[in-house]
């Protein structure tokens, strides 16, 4: 039986490309297509595909936070995200959602189909291009186990919430304290830290055990 998938991008001259990529593969069958976040999650939970390629960046809601919403609730679904950004803070948080694969739009055709096949036998897969990047950033000194500066139990809980993907607003929901607090906790716990950037905090936690990669 052919893997069942939904295919999310706001460009469609994109969506038409992997799509025929996939189709002729002879393996996907490209169930349903869609030009947003919010379009992918209503698909996936009318159509309950076996694979979803998600664009991160899209108008309105990203693909980070459809991510995040249908994770939970879709467990069999393969997600693959598809990016022109080699960030390590996205990917970081891609995988940290739940996500089977990232995936640069700038790979090579053959490495698409690579994927796919990776990611439906319960791999991980990641472009050759950013996975240096990511091992380096893990490895590199700063926020290592030795350095282990004393955190409040709160600050503690705003980290491990900032580190797998939540808002500002959806930390301040989670533990009751506004935005404002949130803000001033996460400023706090950089200072402490010695690290100024969201990718460095995730890092960190990833270091700490206080969340799984």
């Amino acid at each position: 039986m052919n893997i069942r998938a939904v295919l999310a991008d706001d460009h469609q001259l994109v969506r038409a490309g992997v799509a025929a990529l996939l189709r002729e593969s002879g393996k996907v069958d490209v169930v349903g297509e869609a030009a947003n976040a919010e379009e992918a999650i209503s698909l996936v939970r009318e159509l309950k595909p076996d694979l979803l390629l998600l664009d991160i960046a899209m108008p309105g809601m990203s693909g980070l936070e459809a991510l995040a919403l249908l994770n939970p609730e879709q467990p069999g679904l393969r997600v693959i995200l598809l990016s022109m950004f080699a960030s390590e803070e996205y990917v970081l948080r891609a995988f940290l959602q739940g996500a089977a694969g990232y995936l640069l739009k700038d790979s090579a055709p053959e490495e698409l189909l690579l994927a796919v096949t990776a990611v439906m036998r319960g791999d991980i897969w990641l472009s050759a291009a950013i996975s240096k990047l990511v091992v380096n950033g893990l490895l590199a000194p700063g926020g290592s186990l030795e350095r282990n500066p004393a955190l409040t139990s709160r600050q503690q809980q705003v980290l491990k919430l900032i580190a797998s993907g939540k808002s500002t607003r959806a930390i301040g929901s989670e533990l009751h304290l506004s935005v404002k607090t949130v803000e001033t906790h996460r400023a706090q716990i950089m200072d402490k830290l010695d690290i100024h950037d969201l990718a460095g905090l995730v890092r960190y936690a990833i270091r700490q055990g206080m969340v799984p990669l």
